[in-house]
């Protein structure tokens, strides 16, 4: 279900696609770095689902989980889900949720907040990224606003259909229109940082490596 750019991006790593975008003169790319993942030896790469929420602590507790579960449902396959609860205060990821996301094809979770049912997600290898974990619900508090409309997350504008790319150093958005320009540049980029590394270990003096390669 992943696409070929996502799987182009799954081989780059959030260094080497940082320093492509800074060197293009891009700005507020990089997500917060509190938000984090639960299983950071893995990349999470693919196109933006985003999703925009608000808190209503007078909220029916049924209408909560009828409008959750109906957002759910519009999640898209091949993509991240990725929310804007505007909300640090319940889970808006957990286990059954995450086990619907997975089984329709969806990528992982980010989320500006928290989540919960943290074993049953590393169990189910839902890659989730979030600021922290509680055991409180969504239910009569919590109602999704939007989806698929641009969101923001710490500094950082992203569009439905923005590439994201997280590894164990943190989170970065790649606009979409300028996805295969910075994905090819970043590949070129690891090829010469490969020649680098092979010239270092060869005792070559590192200013030196620098000069020869342009790049360190």
């Amino acid at each position: 279900m992943k696409d070929e750019m996502t799987t182009r991006l799954e081989r780059c790593y959030t260094g080497v696609v940082h320093d492509v975008m800074r060197a293009m003169g891009l700005k507020n790319f990089t997500l917060p770095a509190e938000i984090r993942p639960n299983m950071p030896e893995k990349v999470l790469a693919g196109p933006a689902f985003t999703i925009d929420g608000r808190v209503d602590p007078t909220a029916d507790p049924h209408q909560t989980l009828l409008e959750w579960t109906g957002l759910l449902s519009k999640a898209k396959a091949g993509h991240v889900w990725v929310s804007q609860p505007n909300d640090r205060v319940v889970a808006n990821m957990g286990e059954l949720s995450a086990e619907t996301l997975k089984n329709k094809g969806v990528l992982g979770c980010i989320a500006d907040g928290y989540v919960r049912d943290s074993n049953f997600l590393l169990a189910l290898e839902f890659q989730t990224w979030s600021r922290g974990y509680t055991p409180r619900d969504v239910v009569g508090y919590w109602l999704p606003r939007a989806f698929d409309v641009d969101i923001k997350i710490g500094d950082v504008v992203i569009a439905p259909g923005d590439y994201m790319i997280g590894d164990r150093d943190g989170l970065i958005r790649i606009p979409q229109a300028q996805v295969e320009e910075i994905v090819a540049a970043a590949e070129q980029a690891i090829a010469t940082e490969n020649l680098v590394r092979k010239a270092i270990l060869e005792g070559v003096d590192p200013q030196e490596a620098y000069l020869r390669f342009g790049k360190f």
